[in-house]
């Protein structure tokens, strides 16, 4: 009897460790297979997509949201009940894990409408190829204000970002330039923005444009002449001034009758000239506004003497075809000469 208690228990302990080697054979052989499993998705995982231009902007997250409190704080205290981290986690959504082909206005949405504030009258400065000279100008007078002045503007210049379908769903290394698809992120943003600013303006409204580049003073093509100018709204804004920066030594192309008809014709205002069947610039009816005669030391001309200690000497009129007036200074250290040219 003891004898067969004794073979009973090693039998129990042996199928017990037997139990035990299939229990641990199959948690290894688990182990394994999921090791491979694993090392496979990631051999077979979409690389990121190559762009041409430079990739998200390291620390964005950092970044935004520090330049956010900066305005809302030190800058516009009156904006204070803005939520920079909402802000953040809306510009997040608008592009992260997503095709940066693929941005829609309506993505960003919920950013414009949280990151939006009053933009007050007679203060709205667009511009064109004058980026440097306008923001130098404004930093030194608070009179005016350009879209980079604005918060979305502010958190968003000269910083970049575009998501991936791949994780983790940022793509630090490229971004896509405009000439590879038109719905990225960066130009998508700078479009609805714009718009936003355009439709805030009223009241006198300033263009800066560079009257020296080969393309002209006005571009159809660039945000202002294809998007800014087109949402202005005429029950708002009541003048447009436009000032022709010119370099002195340079090629001064200004602005030529077709696109004072295209500015005119764009902009739904009685603010331009219209144009004749000769190409003539003709005066609005009933307005008497046309290129006006500007004292000597405009705006930016006061700025550039203060930055760069020259005083603007050797001036002289030249008459326009129309008998009126503009000015042109004279600079001995080649530094652009300003018009301020209204309409």
């Amino acid at each position: 009897m003891p004898l067969q208690q004794g073979s009973a228990r090693a039998r129990q302990r042996t199928v017990l460790l037997v139990g035990i080697a299939v229990l641990l054979a199959a948690l290894v052989l688990a182990v394994v297979l999921a090791s491979l499993l694993t090392h496979g998705r990631h051999e077979v995982s979409p690389q990121m997509l190559k762009w041409k231009d430079r990739g998200t902007t390291k620390n964005l997250q950092e970044v935004i949201v520090g330049r956010c409190y900066n305005y809302i704080t030190a800058q516009h205290p009156e904006l204070g009940d803005k939520d920079c981290l909402k802000i953040w986690e809306s510009l997040k959504d608008a592009f992260i894990y997503k095709n940066p082909c693929n941005i829609t206005p309506e993505d960003y949405q919920p950013l414009m409408e949280l990151a939006s504030h009053p933009i007050p009258c007679n203060k709205s400065l667009f511009w064109s190829k004058t980026n440097d000279l306008v923001h130098r100008y404004t930093k030194s007078n608070q009179n005016f204000l350009t879209l980079e002045d604005t918060l979305l503007g502010y958190m968003a210049d000269r910083v970049s970002w575009c998501g991936d379908p791949s994780a983790p769903g940022i793509n630090y290394e490229s971004c896509p330039k405009r000439n590879e698809c038109e719905s990225n992120p960066g130009s998508v943003f700078w479009k609805m923005a714009s718009k936003m600013f355009a439709e805030a303006a009223c009241g006198v409204v300033q263009v800066m444009l560079n009257g020296s580049v080969e393309a002209g003073a006005f571009r159809s093509s660039s945000i202002f002449g294809s998007i800014e100018i087109f949402n202005l709204d005429p029950d708002k804004v009541t003048e447009v001034h436009i000032w022709l920066m010119q370099n002195i030594g340079g090629p001064q192309r200004g602005l030529d009758p077709s696109a004072l008809g295209q500015i005119s014709a764009s902009l739904a205002l009685c603010c331009c000239g219209s144009i004749s069947s000769n190409g003539a610039v003709l005066e609005p009816p009933g307005l008497g506004m046309g290129l006006r005669d500007v004292p000597q030391m405009s705006p930016c001309t006061k700025l550039s003497c203060k930055m760069h200690s020259w005083t603007p000497h050797g001036h002289h009129r030249a008459s326009t075809s129309k008998g009126q007036w503009q000015p042109k200074f004279h600079n001995p250290h080649g530094f652009p000469a300003y018009w301020q040219t209204s309409f």
